[in-house]
């Protein structure tokens, strides 16, 4: 064995991109510090109890654990670090009526997110705790292609759901866990096929308004057609309400809307959205609203952020000339 290669998906970062990263990593913070932002560094590691409570099984799945040698008891190494800054938000800022946080630092998954894509993603982001109103979605959406455009990621498409829906008719048709995990996997994949027949017990209105998920998608006309073709709910018009008011204020962007796209349906709770970038099939960055999560820390309250890759916004990005 060649003592000198690396783990599949696991790289050195070399010079000039290294120093174009670190350009990026101090143009982003002082972005977010300007903007009311405070710097928040937690640990590498911790324990599961709290770095994967009420996060589900996702990122369960791509943590790697540890036994500490000083305690006896199971660590991970962080796989996301909004998890961390949702328990500094309820234990140790407490205090704080709002909190405008963000972060940087490196994470580790145990398989790739993609094809090339490594497994040491080296995360940044900012999360805004305490506001639950749709003027806060539109502080970090804006936030965010601010720092896009600082990375020179000018042109890019927003693509914006919102779980809100999916799980208003989940609730109303009573579905039990097997089936609304089956059925959120066909969603995700626009199977209309297996969609049918996860649905075929259901009453008509249902059915119709599952199948119409994965057509939902699309510029603002998907949010007149989704209040044709959908029950009309209270939670569903009240999604519906959130994304009318975002489409207002972001008109100007290249904004896509899919009702079908349920990316972290684990723990958020509300608008959730992706920036793709340069032809990649992957986003650039990406985030929502997950209210639920502080629950789990005994502080359940509004919460909304959204993180990126630095590896991926530097070979995104425009030379920056720095």
């Amino acid at each position: 064995m060649t003592a000198w290669l690396l783990p599949e998906n696991v790289e050195d970062v070399l010079p000039p991109e290294a120093w174009r990263m670190e350009d990026m990593r101090r143009v982003l913070l002082d972005l977010f510090r300007a903007r009311g932002y405070q710097l928040v560094i937690p640990p590498l590691m911790e324990f599961v109890d709290s770095l994967l409570t009420g996060v589900g099984a996702a990122l369960d799945l791509k943590t790697y654990k540890v036994v500490d040698r000083v305690s006896g008891r199971l660590m991970g190494v962080r796989a996301d670090i909004t998890p961390q800054v949702a328990r500094i938000d309820a234990h140790l800022l407490a205090g704080n009526a709002v909190n405008r946080l963000c972060y940087a630092g490196s994470v580790l998954h145990t398989l790739s997110a993609g094809f090339h894509r490594s497994r040491e993603p080296i995360q940044i982001g900012a999360e805004l705790y305490g506001e639950a109103g749709v003027a806060a979605d539109l502080e970090i959406l804006q936030l965010m292609q601010q720092a896009l455009a600082a990375c020179d990621i000018a042109a890019f498409q927003l693509d914006i759901g919102h779980v809100g829906v999916y799980r208003a008719l989940a609730r109303e048709a009573h579905l039990d866990g097997a089936v609304e995990h089956e059925l959120f996997g066909a969603l995700q994949a626009k199977d209309a096929s297996a969609v049918a027949v996860l649905t075929a017990g259901l009453p008509i209105a249902l059915r119709d308004a599952f199948a119409a998920l994965p057509r939902l998608y699309g510029d603002r006309s998907v949010l007149g057609e989704a209040r044709s073709c959908l029950p009309q709910l209270p939670a569903v018009e009240a999604a519906l309400d959130v994304l009318d008011a975002i489409d207002r204020e972001l008109g100007e962007t290249d904004l896509a809307y899919d009702l079908a796209e349920l990316r972290g349906y684990g723990y958020h709770s509300g608008v959730v959205f992706a920036a793709y970038a340069g032809g990649r099939s992957h986003a650039v960055a990406q985030g929502g609203r997950y209210d639920e999560v502080g629950r789990v820390f005994g502080r359940a309250r509004p919460a909304t952020g959204f993180s990126m890759d630095l590896r991926e916004l530097v070979r995104a990005g425009a030379p920056t000339g720095q």
